[in-house]
């Protein structure tokens, strides 16, 4: 085949044609696979971020489990080992916020502040578990 463009002559065989197609193929395919990777990058974050927001809520449920049972439903004195585990167990949780009313809690001095702190403890880490995520 030979067709003329402003005065040039141009001898298209059917190799070229296919070559011309199967570049314009790869271009397309490329541009899809791309597109397709960044909304797979943007899932993998997603569900990063979601499966992080878990374990926390686990942590913050774990601990507060703890406190109710060793703290708050306790008959007797909370015995060291007691005090050890909900120690350890605040901060795995890894969170400024919480340690902070947890450390306010056992500084207490008497039992009006102790309350109060019991209070503030509790509502911290409800308002620090998520729902939709961290």
């Amino acid at each position: 085949m030979e067709y003329q463009i402003k005065g040039i002559n141009l001898k298209i065989t059917k190799s070229i044609i296919v070559l011309i197609v199967a570049v314009v193929f790869l271009v397309i395919l490329s541009a899809f696979l791309s597109s397709q990777y960044f909304l797979m990058q943007n899932k993998i974050k997603t569900l990063e971020n979601t499966e992080s927001a878990k374990q926390f809520n686990a942590k913050v449920v774990n601990f507060t489990k703890l406190f109710i049972t060793k703290v708050l439903k306790a008959q007797n004195e909370v015995s060291f080992e007691e005090r050890l585990t909900l120690e350890n167990a605040v901060r795995e949780i890894d969170d400024k916020e919480i340690l902070t009313h947890w450390e306010e809690f056992v500084a207490s001095k008497t039992e009006v502040d102790a309350q109060q702190n019991v209070k503030d403890l509790l509502e911290i880490l409800l308002n620090k578990i998520s729902v939709t995520g961290k």
